[in-house]
């Protein structure tokens, strides 16, 4: 072949390429936010928890008794385009062949419960049926049903750990806390099935159960009263508050509630997250520490956060 007819073939290619990587980039920036970030700044609001009858007769308690439940296990569905309703329907029908019940569903407009969180399910094994809340999410079929969806879920979540008074903590990666996957509960807790989910599920959309477990955080501090930085409740900037950021060198932080003679007394079970950021009013000093307020009456330490803007005077 001749170099005459060689070059505009090798031009084809470069500006094939070319487009290719245009390609890309575009439906990089597309996306360029993370689905925390979608529901934040499009205030995406959750949807009302709906009971609904389920048919689970097996009413047991949970190991430490009746209404103490020690956290939520997070399921998928696994039937994509199945909706929560449909979902209801099979479970309902089916449990006693399929020898599986979960307390709730959640898709893209719904969040419904079928069965009362003080009693136990059969959703993940004998470990985590006697100490869980289960909830399955529904698989759906673009990313801002998936937001929805996923919101819906962290929302039931928040609202289960905030009934219980349990404090979000993460279970996935070390074995302990009140959010499990059911991969984790496979994981350290091995069950009939080997269940994964919903990790390869999450994973279709870029998600990870850290950022679900940050979702639930957003959700567990407005249940509380707390205001994190972020999406509705972000402050603009001509507001007078402050914001200080949790130190990234710690797991958490412990909350503190001011006493009627100044003093500070730890409350065992309120933390905010590493790496969270949250709106603060006032500032007061106790035994050579500043504590910044985050609530009503709850404190942070200042050993522990760093001041990103400080308090309007």
């Amino acid at each position: 072949m001749s170099k005459a007819r060689q070059v505009p073939k090798l031009l084809q290619i470069v500006v094939a390429f070319a487009a290719f990587l245009l390609s890309l980039s575009g439906a990089h920036n597309v996306h360029a936010e993370t689905i925390n970030e979608y529901i934040e700044q499009n205030n995406i609001q959750p949807n009302e928890i709906h009971r609904v009858n389920g048919t689970f007769d097996q009413m047991f308690g949970y190991r430490n008794g009746v209404g103490r439940p020690e956290g939520v296990v997070i399921h998928e569905t696994a039937t994509p385009g199945a909706s929560a309703w449909n979902e209801v329907t099979y479970f309902n029908r089916e449990w006693r062949n399929a020898q599986t019940y979960v307390h709730a569903f959640a898709d893209a407009n719904n969040i419904l419960q079928i069965h009362d969180t003080d009693y136990g399910v059969w959703g993940a094994g004998p470990w985590a049926n006697s100490r869980m809340i289960q909830i399955e999410l529904c698989e759906e079929n673009t990313r801002e049903d998936f937001a929805r969806s996923v919101n819906n879920q962290a929302y039931f979540t928040a609202v289960m750990l905030k009934r219980y008074g349990l404090t979000p903590s993460l279970a996935d990666g070390k074995g302990s806390g009140t959010i499990w996957s059911h991969n984790a509960i496979n994981q350290y807790h091995p069950s009939a099935g080997g269940h994964t989910d919903p990790i390869g599920y999450f994973n279709k959309w870029g998600y990870t159960m850290w950022q679900f477990y940050e979702l639930v955080q957003y959700h567990y501090g407005h249940l509380n009263g707390s205001t994190p930085v972020g999406g509705n409740a972000t402050g603009n900037s001509q507001s007078k508050n402050g914001i200080i950021r949790i130190n990234t060198g710690i797991n958490y932080s412990y909350l503190y509630e001011r006493q009627s003679d100044g003093s500070l007394v730890r409350i065992p079970d309120r933390s905010l997250t590493a790496g969270t950021s949250w709106q603060t009013d006032q500032s007061v000093n106790y035994q050579g520490e500043t504590y910044y307020r985050v609530s009503t009456n709850e404190w942070a330490k200042g050993s522990e956060c760093t001041v990103t803007k400080a308090i309007a005077q």
